[in-house]
């Protein structure tokens, strides 16, 4: 059975529903550098239960191949990586206990990306779990990635709450000024190349960069450090459709947070915020003018609308503005009566 048969299959059990009006959801997601290590799962497992989070998403785990497992403190794991046994690349997302008795499906798309739908009681959310080539990477590879990250969210149900995230390898900056729709104000630095077609793809999309949005000191925004300590970027993100993005609270680095990797954890808190919907719109009636066309009924009609003009007050004197609009009102009055 597939990934997408099977979890449909264990679906259909008890309900559980995350991403909802009532709480707080906790994402996280993070470049882990590789899950392949000894004992790397358990320590990364164990950082997602002391930050709470419900969902992690994991970029270069290093694992090959596709599939699901579970750990010991009752994690649900979902993995998608390379098909030649190459432990390079790979993304995850792994689920806290209980969650996974939301999950809807999951498909493991490539070693770049892989995506899992959940269950909530407003909407359901699809989240596509990323690893971008990096900057100095081939053309060809980029627009491969982008190319298969557009059909994954084309092929996503319209009206799902969409979260896109991960190592995007992409430095979005702070200047908005071309992509107001896209980004805010709180990125870092100044963008690059991979920057300005994340950006674009964004705009293209509908999707809001999460990290650019709220204020917060540098070090609890930028997610990336270079070995030496020198340099220091904002290159993992958060996207999320510009419909939902009322539900998106905040975008933070943990920078306690450690498995030995150079790219920091970053949390997104999220609540689903509805619609709050307005006052009903009473109906314009709608009067059947064609009946006019009939002789006898448009007599009827002249006659009656004379009788009634001749009992109105003599206005055609009123100069003064505000007894225009008191002629206006009993004119258009004499009017409906008259169809009524």
């Amino acid at each position: 059975m597939n990934a997408i048969g099977e979890s449909r299959k264990e679906a259909n059990g008890r309900k559980v529903e995350v991403l909802n009006a009532k709480t707080r959801t906790r994402i996280g997601f993070w470049n882990v550098r590789t899950m392949y290590d000894t004992g790397k799962l358990a320590q990364v497992t164990s950082e997602m239960r002391r930050y709470k989070l419900d969902i992690l998403g994991v970029s270069e785990s290093r694992w090959t191949g596709s599939g699901r497992l579970s750990t010991s403190t009752g994690e649900t794991v979902l993995y998608s990586g390379r098909d030649d046994q190459q432990h390079r690349e790979g993304v995850a997302i792994i689920l806290k206990k209980g969650v996974e008795k939301s999950l809807i499906e999951w498909q493991p798309i490539s070693n770049r990306l892989m995506k899992i739908r959940l269950r909530g009681k407003q909407i359901n959310t699809s989240i596509i779990q990323c690893y971008a080539p990096t900057n100095d990477s081939e053309e060809c590879l980029k627009d491969e990635f982008y190319e298969q990250l557009q059909s994954v969210l084309e092929a996503t149900p319209e009206h799902d709450l969409k979260l896109v995230m991960g190592d995007l390898n992409a430095k979005v900056g702070n200047n908005n000024s071309e992509h107001d729709r896209a980004m805010g104000r709180e990125g870092c630095g100044r963008m690059n190349e991979n920057g300005e077609r994340l950006a674009e793809f964004c705009s293209m999309h509908d999707l809001v960069i999460g990290g650019t949005l709220f204020q917060h000191r540098e070090i609890h925004k930028l997610t990336w450090h270079s070995p030496n300590g020198r340099d220091r970027n904002q290159i993992d993100h958060l996207m999320i459709n510009g419909t939902w993005r009322r539900s998106l609270l905040d975008v933070k680095v943990k920078r306690g947070a450690d498995v030995g990797s150079d790219h920091h954890l970053v949390t997104a808190l999220l609540r689903v915020k509805l619609r709050k919907e307005g006052p009903k719109k009473t109906a314009k009636k709608q009067f059947d003018v064609g009946k006019l066309r009939d002789s006898k009924v448009k007599g009827s009609f002249v006659l009656q609308l004379k009788n009634r003009f001749q009992a109105l007050p003599d206005m055609l004197d009123q100069t003064e503005s505000e007894d225009i609009n008191i002629m206006w009102e009993q004119t258009k009055a004499v009017y409906v009566k008259t169809i009524l």
